[in-house]
C-alpha cells in the first residue's frame, strides 16, 4: 500500500469522504423510495435520489483516493445495508446491483485514469459509471426506461453532481495554492513575524 494512506490527514479525509459516500447512498435510496420520479426541467425526469447518487459517484472517488478499494467496498456495504432498512428492500436491491456493477466499472476506469490527475480520473470514471448505474437502477427498481428518465439522470449525475462539485474542488484548490504561494513569498521580520 502507498505510504500516504497511513498519513493522518489522508485517513481523516478518507473518513469524511466515506461518511459522505455512505450518507449519499442511503439518501439516494430514501429519496427515491419516498418521491419516485421528479421533474428536473426541460421535460426530463429523474428518480428523486439522483442528486444524492451523483454525490455518491464523486465521494466514492475521494474514498478510493484516500482509503483504497477496501474503503469503497466498505462504504458500499454499509450504505446498502442501511438502505435495506431505511428505504425499501426493492430499492436497496436495485441500488446494490447497479452500484456493484457501476462501482467496478468506475474503479477500473478511475485506476486507469488516476495517473492523469484526480479531476480527470473522477470525470472520466463518473461519465462511464453514471450511465451504467442509471440504466440498471431504473430497470431493476421498476422505473420507466424512457429518454426523459435516462437523460434526466445523466444531467443530474454528470452535470450537477459531478462537474459542478469538481469545478468547486478545482477552484478551492487554486485559491489554496495562490494563498500558499503568497505566504511563501512573505519576508520574515527580525522578530520572526511576517512583513505584509
Amino acid at each position: 500500500m502507498n505510504a500516504k494512506v497511513y498519513d493522518r490527514r489522508n485517513v481523516f479525509r478518507g473518513a469524511i469522504a466515506l461518511a459522505v459516500y455512505i450518507g449519499a447512498i442511503v439518501a439516494a435510496n430514501i429519496l427515491s423510495a419516498n418521491f419516485g420520479l421528479v421533474p428536473v426541467g426541460f421535460g426530463l425526469v429523474v428518480s428523486a435520489g439522483t442528486y444524492a447518487a451523483g454525490f455518491a459517484l464523486l465521494s466514492r472517488d475521494f474514498v478510493h483516493t484516500y482509503l483504497g478499494v477496501r474503503g469503497v467496498l466498505l462504504g458500499m456495504a454499509v450504505g446498502l445495508a442501511l438502505s435495506w432498512f431505511l428505504a425499501t428492500p426493492a430499492l436497496a436491491l436495485a441500488s446494490a446491483v447497479a452500484f456493484l456493477v457501476a462501482e467496478v466499472a468506475d474503479m477500473l476506469v478511475f485506476l486507469w485514469a488516476r495517473p492523469r490527475g484526480f479531476v480527470r480520473a473522477a470525470l472520466i470514471s463518473n461519465c462511464v459509471s453514471a450511465p451504467v448505474d442509471t440504466v440498471l437502477f431504473l430497470w431493476i427498481a421498476g422505473f420507466p426506461l424512457t429518454f426523459e428518465s435516462i437523460v434526466g439522470q445523466m444531467v443530474g449525475k454528470i452535470l450537477w453532481a459531478t462537474i459542478v462539485p469538481l469545478a468547486i474542488y478545482v477552484g478551492v484548490r487554486a485559491l489554496r495554492r495562490a494563498r500558499n504561494e503568497r505566504m511563501a513569498n512573505r519576508e520574515p521580520t527580525p522578530t520572526g513575524g511576517l512583513i505584509e
